[in-house]
């Protein structure tokens, strides 16, 4: 895997800070059951890495502590993690609302035959990966057989009333099939809800629209393709100033497996320190009392990922650019 961070270091972009922190994604290990082309964390079936109980119980102490509103779990696929059920209970007994980015395949591997009934019990917000509408396209992207095995999870779900149920939030993901700009969010939902319902009986609430990071399995495609330089002129030209209010980093932190805080999960994965990243490493441990509103983000060239057309983050299109 090529690395992406020479390349991106040396394109600026503009300056940003800390707001309130409301939000923390945990990211629980990279081990998932699929091996997607997009994937800015490089998942898959052999990823080692996993939180252990220490750190997930350390979570549940600075939400704890901070008061924190939204707990955003996420992986690889999060669910295979030992710990993924108990930080959803410890978190849910806080009052804090927890959020699954789950890839529906998940919901059909051995011993995770009661999740769906699970998440509802819990009234967790599903987040799912589902980037078509459209068999061939989901399984270029996603592997063989994902499409079925994804309906089948939206099936699952709505049978417990996700999608249904206001406290059952069911939102689906969309990614470009390469190096483009995603479509209109709003016009993109209604082709989602009209085909999906229409042809497999689906409901969901919203479709959340993210442009494609150069980073990690796709960056290196990129690369490889002598298509790095193209994406990223492509994403700095389509650059709008109004999202940068809006970017998820002023307002969230991501946690890494071992209890490491990064910006965002993009930083995450580029190995980017929080801040500046001039103290080295910052520990979730180091946080539990410290102020970080007003801190600088660290940013580098991938950050026009975010800020792009429409603008993309963890919860799709930005309202400043959408509307």
């Amino acid at each position: 895997m090529r690395d992406m961070l020479p390349l991106l270091d040396k394109i600026s972009f503009p300056a940003i800070k800390r707001g309130t922190l409301d939000t923390l994604q945990v990211n629980v290990g990279y081990r998932c059951n699929q091996s997607c082309f997009h994937c800015h964390v490089n998942a898959g079936p052999t990823r080692p890495e996993e939180m252990t109980g220490d750190v997930a119980d350390l979570v549940l102490q600075f939400i704890e502590r901070r008061r924190i509103a939204t707990l955003d779990i996420t992986g690889g696929a999060p669910e295979l993690n030992a710990h993924f059920r108990h930080l959803v209970i410890g978190a849910r007994r806080l009052g804090v609302k927890v959020m699954d980015r789950c890839n529906l395949t998940i919901l059909e591997q051995p011993g995770q035959e009661d999740l769906a009934g699970f998440l509802a019990a819990n009234n967790v917000e599903v987040v799912a990966s589902m980037p078509c509408y459209l068999q061939d396209n989901v399984e270029r992207q996603r592997g063989k057989g994902v499409f079925d095995a994804s309906v089948r999870g939206l099936k699952k779900l709505n049978a417990f009333g996700y999608g249904r149920d206001p406290k059952l939030p069911l939102n689906l993901v969309y990614n470009p099939q390469g190096p483009s700009l995603p479509p209109a969010q709003v016009a993109l939902e209604d082709d989602y809800k009209r085909i999906l319902g229409a042809n497999h009986g689906i409901v969901f609430n919203q479709l959340f629209v993210l442009a494609n990071m150069p980073i990690q399995r796709f960056g290196s495609t990129l690369v490889t393709n002598g298509e790095f330089e193209g994406y990223l002129d492509l994403l700095q030209h389509a650059h709008l100033d109004a999202n940068l209010d809006g970017v998820m980093c002023r307002n969230l932190i991501s946690v890494d497996w071992r209890g490491f805080v990064y910006d965002c999960d993009f930083n995450q994965m580029l190995d980017l320190p929080l801040g500046d990243g001039a103290g080295g490493r910052v520990h979730l441990s180091d946080l539990l009392d410290a102020e970080i509103a007003g801190r600088n983000i660290r940013v580098a060239g991938h950050c026009y990922g975010c800020t792009a057309g429409q603008g993309s983050s963890c919860g799709g299109a930005l309202k400043e650019a959408a509307e």
